[in-house]
């Protein structure tokens, strides 16, 4: 079955910066790149990469050096781990050859030796992809949601499973709430741009909903559908049956805290408890095996009040 990656569809926080010219002119749907608006719009690897040392650090009671990241795209956040530290190497893995080699080219190309050597990409079907133990698996920005048969979701999750080292983390991440369930259009206005996603279709009897983003810009221009998703939106608790179900020990919620406006704060925090809000986004860590040191440990009975997420 096919398992090309969409792109990655969480949303940075607004910025107030006012429209910039990009290489002296002002960004339009003529001269923009949909791989940089994206990664400008919606991804943050350093948080997502901080993350993941943390709870290492949490869990485990040290820092991980290898990971793999599934449904890569331009491997963007790969790169990013193996820069971190001179112990760190990543691999990335996707379907799309044109978004690896987008990525070769804007990335990987322009790093010293020291760390592009540290990064490797497969072209190759996260379900059969062979690579030695790792640490850390990541599968983030819900693209696992492209396996909309529940069977089809074990059977990844079990892969991972066995793709890891026998102390290894599994990260992935969920949005839901109330208006997850709405089709409707949501925009947020960047440097030079807006980001629209675009919750274009949802069926309640299925679970399918088709996602779109669409860039607008200063001069009427649109790179509309710039990215589509057609995945079926998988509950919190489905996610950690599944889970269970590949043989995972235990799988965590960390919810998201909410800023001073009610929205998200960015600080993800162990709980077993969120509030029904409109919008929400979460990780979920899955161990291999448990250790003594995270089943001690308090953080998993904290609280974490959640305000309206975007995506």
């Amino acid at each position: 079955m096919p398992t090309a990656t969409a792109k990655k569809p969480r949303v940075k926080k607004p910025r107030a910066k006012a429209p910039t010219k990009r290489n002296g002119f002002w960004r339009t749907a003529a001269n923009s790149d949909r791989h940089e608006l994206y990664e400008l719009a919606v991804q943050e690897v350093v948080s997502e990469c901080d993350f993941i040392d943390k709870t290492w650090r949490t869990l485990r009671g040290r820092l991980a050096s290898t990971l793999r990241e599934d449904f890569c795209g331009t491997a963007h956040a790969s790169t990013e781990w193996a820069r971190r530290r001179a112990t760190n190497t990543a691999i990335g893995v996707d379907l799309d050859r044109s978004v690896i080699h987008w990525g070769e080219a804007h990335h990987r190309a322009h790093l010293p030796e020291s760390i592009s050597s540290r990064v490797t990409i497969l072209e190759a079907d996260v379900l059969a992809v062979e690579t030695p133990a790792i640490e850390t698996i990541v599968a983030m920005n819900f693209s696992y949601f492209i396996f909309k048969e529940r069977a089809m979701l074990v059977r990844y999750f079990k892969r991972v499973y066995e793709s890891l080292a026998n102390d290894g983390l599994f990260f992935c991440d969920a949005y839901g709430g109330s208006e997850a369930h709405s089709e409707q259009e949501e925009e947020r206005h960047l440097d030079g741009f807006t980001y629209v996603w675009d919750q274009n279709q949802y069926n309640p009897i299925t679970g399918d909903v088709v996602n779109h983003i669409h860039f607008r810009f200063p001069d009427g221009s649109e790179m509309k559908r710039a990215f589509t998703y057609k995945w079926r939106l998988y509950s919190l608790p489905e996610i950690q049956d599944a889970l269970r179900e590949a043989g995972f020990a235990r799988s965590t919620i960390y919810w998201e805290g909410t800023d001073k406006n009610g929205g998200g704060n960015g600080v993800f925090r162990a709980s077993t408890r969120g509030e029904p809000c409109a919008g929400w986004i979460a990780y979920i860590v899955a161990e291999k095996q448990s250790s003594a040191k995270s089943a001690r440990s308090k953080v998993l009975n904290g609280k974490a009040r959640g305000g309206t997420r975007k995506r």
